[in-house]
């Protein structure tokens, strides 16, 4: 009689258990849509937190994460789905190691993950990002044979924003491989290219006369130029 009370009592706080996780699962789906409308970023956080807690889930983490780098906490986004390369991986997943790795400047491990990026969906956008890292790591053959690929495929609507500057601002993608193209060639060779580095900043400001990183680079090199002869 006793084991079939002790059986009675498990089955109903087994059940009673299993309610409360269902109620809490709904209460903090509720509570993400409300902090999502209301544009509470750190709420959302917590409750996707909650969620993942009560119902454990990779595209979860993967959404979690994301949310993190978009916030510029580069290391939470990667404490929370870690540094590892696996073929599973979503594209969000891979995008986020690539972008919070860029962030904690980290660029050589930052690159694997660009590229696998560019290897599913190869584009403008990102080879213009790997350019960038490569000419970080030193790679300038690879970074130069990156902007040509960008620039063969750049459509005339597509903008990437700088941040130099007080305020931001976008220029034509297009102009920033140009000028891309520039840092590259000039640190080539930095005498004998000069002048075609120059030239091509020229390129890159005719497109996009508020393009002030390339005004300020074309400076720089004029002043090199001027100091020299």
């Amino acid at each position: 009689m006793k084991k079939l009370i002790c059986l009675a009592i498990l089955i109903s706080s087994m059940s009673m258990a299993g309610q409360t996780k269902s109620e809490l699962l709904k209460h903090f789906e509720g509570y993400y849509q409300q902090m999502k409308s209301q544009g509470d970023v750190q709420g959302v956080i917590n409750a996707m937190t909650h969620l993942n807690l009560l119902q454990p889930s990779q595209a979860r983490l993967d959404t979690l994460a994301y949310i993190y780098v978009s916030e510029g906490r580069n290391l939470e986004a990667l404490n929370t789905i870690g540094i590892d390369k696996s073929t599973t991986d979503s594209d969000i997943n891979t995008e986020v190691k690539a972008l919070a790795l860029k962030g904690v400047n980290q660029p050589a491990r930052a690159l694997e993950f660009y590229e696998i990026l560019f290897q599913r969906k190869p584009n403008s956008y990102l080879a213009y990002e790997i350019a960038d890292l490569k000419v970080q790591t030193q790679d300038l053959a690879g970074a130069k044979a990156s902007i040509e690929y960008g620039l063969a495929n750049v459509k005339e609507d597509m903008k990437r924003a700088f941040y130099e500057s007080q305020r931001p601002y976008e220029v034509s993608l297009k102009a920033a491989l140009t000028y891309m193209k520039a840092l590259i060639i000039f640190n080539m060779n930095q005498t004998d290219n000069l002048d075609q580095a120059i030239a091509l900043l020229d390129e890159a400001i005719t497109m996009d006369a508020n393009f002030n990183l390339a005004q300020l680079s074309k400076d720089a090199l004029v002043s090199k130029k001027t100091s020299k002869e």
